[in-house]
């Protein structure tokens, strides 16, 4: 990044539209938006004060921006355009076998209690003339999954995205992760994970969803 860019962004106060965004290859910074911070650090200042803590106490003086800063973060993928990303590092190549990103580390929030879950993306798909830098698959995950998110919904998203925009022969999509509203609270499963794919294309054939999910174990 260009230090004219640093210092455009360094000075602005609001989160960049999503066509700045790209424009600044997904500059991943924190960048808020003062008015909002404001209002929900407000807000977050009440909750404290209802759940019987005192918000004006020397460690949790500075919470409610903390948190709201926080929030933003944790949902700026709202801010991104997946298309976008992928659109900006699309190359033509004769190449016709699977490619497969896995362990794409993600972290979301769940849109039932806004708790974290976390764990990991495989993606793949099988390319039809023109193939996608491959730092833009993970940063497409990042994009849906800094919002507020279901598993479910999170899988199928990325796997359209990537469809959409390549038009590969097939698309195939493995997440794997842990949800704190079952570990710490509700059923208190602290060993369990959920596991949810999405497939389109030559993926729907048995022969290929199974290369693929022998590729994700590593045999």
């Amino acid at each position: 990044m260009t230090k004219k860019i640093e210092s455009t962004l360094a000075k602005r106060d609001t989160l960049p539209s999503p066509d700045e965004w790209n424009e600044y290859s997904y500059v991943k910074r924190e960048e808020y938006d003062a008015g909002l911070t404001h209002s929900l650090a407000r807000q977050i200042k009440e909750t404290l004060s209802a759940l019987g803590e005192d918000p004006d106490r020397q460690g949790l003086v500075k919470t409610p921006e903390r948190v709201a800063r926080a929030y933003q973060f944790l949902t700026h993928g709202y801010q991104l355009d997946a298309h976008a990303i992928l659109e900006s590092a699309l190359f033509d190549e004769d190449y016709s076998e699977m490619i497969l990103v896995k362990e794409i580390e993600l972290y979301s929030l769940c849109e039932h209690h806004m708790l974290p879950f976390f764990g990991r993306a495989h993606v793949a798909y099988i390319p039809d003339g023109r193939i996608v830098g491959l730092s833009k698959i993970a940063r497409v995950v990042d994009v849906f999954a800094r919002r507020l998110q279901v598993q479910e919904r999170l899988t199928i998203q990325i796997r359209d995205a990537i469809e959409e925009v390549l038009r590969p022969v097939g698309v195939g999509v493995v997440i794997e992760a842990q949800h704190l509203c079952m570990m710490m609270r509700g059923a208190e499963k602290q060993n369990s994970w959920t596991t949810t794919s999405a497939m389109s294309g030559q993926f729907l054939n048995p022969a290929t969803r199974s290369e693929f999910m022998r590729l994700i174990n590593g045999s």
